[in-house]
């Protein structure tokens, strides 16, 4: 059984992943832990819970690693994890996972946004910094914007808080007409990655080898009760 993780990253992921996959809504704590203990060969954390309720832990993915489950992570939570567990064999996907690895990304807020709940299919509330910076990396190489522009409009939308970069307050930040622009162009970062990430799922994977051994103590027990 393949198991993936996804919300508003990838909406209609169920549409595009075949039968043998799992999908399942954003991962909270316990959710990896439980769906090693359900069979799962594969785990793809792409979205995640982290404010209204307690976020998938690191001790748990390390828990899947030792059970001989691959892990994969891509997108938003899961290229935050993945970044964080690469060293323990957790393999992260795309180009948000690569800018937490290369220091390009160094916040957890940068791949955050309210969304709608999954009976409005996620549909998005706010406009997450990583598919800014994306699509600011797209006005340059389409020559709509200097680099020094981009830059200057990256740094001023990233000190918006995650939850108040709407595309109104984008066009009272950068102007209509560059906020114009950026809709024009807009790439949606946390979308392709998601489905790079489902891609490698549907491949034929195998969990690296732990060279670690996993030490299940009665705290971690007790944090999935």
């Amino acid at each position: 059984m393949r198991v993936a993780f996804v919300g508003p990253s990838l909406p209609n992921a169920a549409d595009l992943v075949p039968v043998t996959t799992t999908i399942r809504p954003p991962a909270g704590l316990g959710d990896v832990a439980r769906a090693v203990d359900e069979g799962a060969s594969a785990i793809c954390l792409i979205d995640g819970y982290f404010e209204d309720r307690a976020p998938v832990r690191h001790k748990e993915i390390l828990f899947a690693l030792s059970q001989d489950v691959a892990v994969l992570g891509a997108a938003s939570m899961g290229a935050l994890r993945a970044a964080e567990c690469a060293p323990f064999g957790m393999r992260g996907l795309g180009r948000i996972y690569q800018s937490y690895i290369d220091g390009t990304t160094d916040d957890d807020a940068d791949v955050a946004l309210l969304h709608a709940p999954v009976e409005f299919g996620y549909a998005p509330i706010t406009i997450p910094f990583v598919n800014i910076r994306a699509t600011l990396q797209a006005l340059v190489s389409s020559s709509e914007c200097t680099q020094s522009e981009a830059v200057q409009v990256g740094e001023r939308l990233r000190s918006v808080f995650y939850k108040q970069r709407t595309w109104k307050r984008l066009e009272r930040e950068v102007g209509s007409d560059f906020a114009g622009s950026i809709r024009r162009f807009y790439v949606d970062q946390k979308r392709l990655d998601a489905l790079e990430a489902l891609a490698a799922l549907g491949r034929d994977i195998g969990a690296p080898v732990p060279t670690w051994s996993f030490n299940c103590t009665d705290q971690f027990k007790a944090s999935l009760d």
